[in-house]
């Protein structure tokens, strides 16, 4: 039996899991539940991690992975869209890093684009380096999506660590909150947390170490928008 705050929190983590493929940092579930201080969202965590709801990952900033859900707020089709890879072999040269394939009926097969800078933005990517399998529930039907792996540790409170693989929706529209890939000036590409006020556009870091980066509208180009992300152990 979980209390009024605690499922609130859950369904938050879930939704913004399907949302944006990764859970919310500290400080959004702290708005989310308009609470005080991040002590609260503390003993909720743990609460729903010792009831079996959630899991926290070991040696991961704020990474969390839902386990169930209680059956009023079960979803039909619901899984979690982190999903595990297996490491590439060592007698396998020939699979490129960061290809974490996926088995079983239902996956398609997503270009990996390169690496793209979670930190400081890195050249533009536009050659395919190989290919991945992502489950067919991660990806809109009738869209576009690519992947890249990822260097750096910028957005690490938002559950994306170096070297995993985030899956993205190709377009060119975003919302404010969105994770999303960056074209910046035409040149660098990075992965950021996407707002726009006005004429201006805000990049920010899920890291308090980086700073956020804000431009002219006319220096961003949105190339897509993260929708999950693949993780190896």
């Amino acid at each position: 039996m979980l209390t009024r705050k605690q499922r609130d929190l859950l369904e938050f983590i879930h939704k913004r899991v399907q949302r944006d493929g990764v859970p919310p940092s500290f400080d959004e579930m702290k708005e989310a539940l308009d609470l005080r201080s991040k002590s609260g969202i503390h003993r909720l965590i743990t609460a729903l991690e010792e009831r079996g709801f959630i899991r926290r990952l070991a040696h991961r900033a704020r990474a969390i992975e839902i386990v169930k859900m209680p059956d009023a707020m079960e979803r039909p089709g619901f899984s979690p869209r982190v999903i595990d890879g297996d490491r590439a072999s060592a007698q396998s040269p020939a699979k490129p890093a960061g290809a974490m394939p996926v088995s079983g009926a239902g996956a398609s097969n997503v270009p990996v684009m390169g690496r793209i800078a979670a930190g400081t933005p890195i050249e533009a990517i536009s050659e395919v380096a190989s290919h991945v399998a992502v489950p067919q529930q991660m990806l809109g039907a009738g869209r576009n999506h690519y992947a890249l792996e990822v260097r750096g540790d910028s957005m690490i409170e938002a559950g994306i660590n170096d070297g995993d693989v985030v899956v993205i929706e190709e377009g060119a529209a975003a919302d404010n909150g969105d994770i999303v890939v960056a074209l910046v000036e035409g040149q660098e590409a990075t992965l950021k947390r996407y707002r726009r006020k006005g004429g201006m556009i805000a990049l920010e870091a899920a890291n308090p170490a980086y700073e956020t980066r804000v431009l002219r509208e006319d220096q961003v180009t949105v190339q897509g928008k993260l929708v999950g992300l693949i993780r190896t152990y």
